[in-house]
Order: C-alpha cells, then structure tokens, then sequence
C-alpha cells in the first residue's frame, strides 16, 4: 500500500464514525448495498422458513386429497370390473354408480366450503329470532280498548321514570304535569333535565316505574298502543324519512290518503311551493334518511305528514333547532298553523319561538321550577328571565 493510501486510511479512522461512513458510502456505494441486502436476507429468513412449512404442509395435503380421490376412483373400477365380470352387475350399472358418487363427492366438498357461511347465516338468523321471541312490556298489537273520539287532556300524575340502559339514573321523580285539550304547553330548560322523556312517555314509548298517564282520565295502558298512536302527531328534530317517494314519505300520516288530501296537508305545511318545483314533483325520491333532501325540506315533509293524520295531539321534539333562520321562519310558520285547535307540547331551546304558549314549564333535574305564561314567568325573574337573558345576551354578541 502506497503512503496515500496509508495516509486516507489513517484519517478515516480517526474521522467520526457517521462521517467516515458517509465518505465509504460516496467512494464504495457497492459495499453498502451489499450490506442493506445481507441484512434484508437475514430478516427474511424467519418468514421464509414459515412459507415454506406452510408451503410443504399444503402440498402434503392436496397429494393426500389427491390420493384419495384417485384411489378411490380406481377402487371403484376395480371393485366394479370384478363384478362385471362375475356377471353380478352390468358395465352400464357400474359406470351409473362410479358418477353417482363421484358427482356427490363433488357436492359434499363444495358444500364443506359454505361452512363458515352457514355459521355465520346461523348465528345472524339466531339473533334475528331471539328478538323476535322477545316478550316485550309494551305490545302494539295486544288486544286493548280500542281508542275513538280524542279530546287531547293530558295528566301526567305522580310519575317516577328511569331508562331501561340506565336504571340507576332517576329521570322523573313524583313528577307531575297537566295539559288542558287545545291548550299549548311549552317546556324549556338545560339539556338533560327531561324534556324530551315527557314525549317519549306520552307516545308511550316507556312506561313509567310509579305513577300514570291520563289522556282524557283514562291510563294510555289500557288503550290499545296502535290506536292510541293514531291520534298523537310527533314532529321531531331528525324526522324520520324512508327511501321512497315524497308522496308516499307523506302518506304515511294516514292510510288510503287520497292525491287531493296529500296536496292539501303540503300546502299546509309550507311544502307543496318546494315540491312542486322538484322535476319529478311528488314522485321524487327522497333517498336513504331524505339524504336527497335539506333539513327544513324533510322538516316540511315531516309536518306534512303530522298534518294529513290530523292528530288531536301534537308533539314537537325541538322541531326548528337544527334549521337556519330563513328555514325556521317557513317551518314554524307551518307548525303555528297546525296547533291552532289541538293539545300541543313544545320542546324548545330556542325561546323566541314558543313566547306565544299558553303555558312555559322550566325544567330542571325532572322537576318544574316554574310554571306560566311568558309575561309572568319574565317578571318573576326567576330561571325562565335568567334563559331568556342568557339567550338574548348570546345572540347579541
């Protein structure tokens, strides 16, 4: 080796070690691919290992389903020739037998890969009848006084309520609340105190631990569910829509609706302007949830519907707090309609659009703080005055 050399390798071995790897890497690029690919083979040496045991376990067992496949195809030829030749059989009956089973050999190993299908499509199946044979409390269909004439008085008396996924959480306590018929109650509070549970309760999708519900003095029990059902209109924050036609999504308000009555309900409800100007008219898809729709539009179609069924009672569950402020004007302009002449409760939050309620029952932890009219509840400046200035105060800033 000449001194030159003798002089690099002396200077790279006192040259930090990133460094005099960086100047290896630039003069001897080769060394350090052959390096990157030593490394790489020895990292994939485990998982080779691993393929090829699989691979060899695999080929061990289709040779062995092969053998037995063709084993079995000769024993057949054989055992069949022997008894053609004893003249115990004819060569036509053997050959029927040899694809008799060769072709159910066929459907039985088909069939065995469906296996896992068929446990899936089992267990599916069996959750699908469990619900099914579930026996429920609250039963449309069981037979009960049926439901006729409605006036609308509600009274709540006494009740005390829990939900079924949280029995430990005491909703309603000794809870009690009358809505005269025709009359418009309002209930306003923080989210949680159970302003929506009072809906759920009359729609009777619960049924209270202690206490009852009175529509017109007699317990919603012992009414038949559907027919009670048929006289409550609800009109919810996210209505409920189907995948079919506008037409047929306001239909089900009432069966054996006719065109004339359908029209009528739209227009009631501020929706027929909008439908109308939709290329297909009423035979337009609403799509998935009315995905094809706007929220004021499915909330318009939703009044509709509430409308055609014309129900002695309406519940509107926060029917306006997801809309813009142009939406909420032709939605509420709608519903002020619709509760002319029936026993309306309101959800709110917003507070401007229920100052016109008869009645306004603050809320508070399954209690009613206050309870009156919006001009005296403002003058007691209490809960209902502090609400309105939180409000009011937000929407100024």
């Amino acid at each position: 080796m000449s001194w030159k050399g003798q002089k690099t390798r002396v200077m790279i071995f006192y040259l930090p070690r990133s460094l005099a790897k960086q100047i290896l890497q630039c003069f001897f690029p080769h060394l350090f691919l052959v390096q990157v690919l030593s490394l790489f083979e020895a990292k994939l040496e485990k998982p080779r290992r691993e393929v090829m045991k699989r691979a060899h376990i695999a080929g061990a067992c289709l040779g062995a389903s092969d053998l037995v496949l063709y084993a079995s195809w000769g024993l057949d030829f054989w055992y069949g020739g022997r008894l053609a030749s004893q003249e115990k059989a004819t060569f036509t009956e053997v050959f029927q037998v040899f694809m008799v089973l060769v072709s159910s050999g066929r459907l039985l190993a088909e069939a065995g890969t469906l296996t896992p299908d068929i446990a899936k499509g089992s267990a599916a199946a069996a959750s699908v009848f469990e619900i099914l044979d579930r026996d429920t409390s609250i039963n449309p269909t069981e037979p009960s006084d049926q439901v006729g004439k409605v006036e609308g008085h509600i009274d709540v008396r006494n009740v005390t309520f829990s939900y079924p996924s949280r029995p430990n959480v005491v909703v309603f306590q000794d809870f009690s609340l009358t809505v005269r018929a025709g009359s418009t109650v309002a209930m306003v509070g923080q989210s949680g105190s159970g302003k929506s549970t009072i809906i759920g309760l009359i729609e009777r999708f619960y049924d209270p631990s202690e206490g009852e519900i009175l529509i017109d003095g007699k317990n919603i029990k012992s009414m038949n569910l559907r027919s009670l059902r048929s006289h409550i209109g609800l009109v919810s924050q996210e209505p409920t829509l189907f995948a079919g036609t506008l037409r047929q999504n306001i239909a089900y308000g009432r069966e054996n609706a006719t065109e004339e009555e359908i029209i009528e309900a739209s227009r009631a409800a501020n929706a027929h302007n909008f439908i109308s100007s939709l290329p297909m008219g009423y035979d337009t898809y609403a799509g998935e949830r009315g995905v094809q729709l706007s929220g004021g539009q499915k909330q318009r179609i939703a009044i509709a519907r509430a409308v055609l069924k014309n129900p002695a009672i309406l519940l509107l569950d926060e029917a306006t707090s997801a809309l813009d402020a142009a939406s909420e004007r032709i939605v509420q302009d709608a519903l002020d309609r619709m509760m002319v002449g029936r026993t309306t409760i309101v959800v709110a939050h917003r507070l401007s659009t229920i100052q016109n309620a008869e009645t306004i029952a603050v809320l508070e932890h399954g209690a009613i703080l206050e309870q009156g009219c919006h001009k005296d509840l403002l003058a007691k400046k209490g809960a209902y005055h502090s609400l309105v200035y939180l409000q009011t105060k937000h929407t100024e800033e």
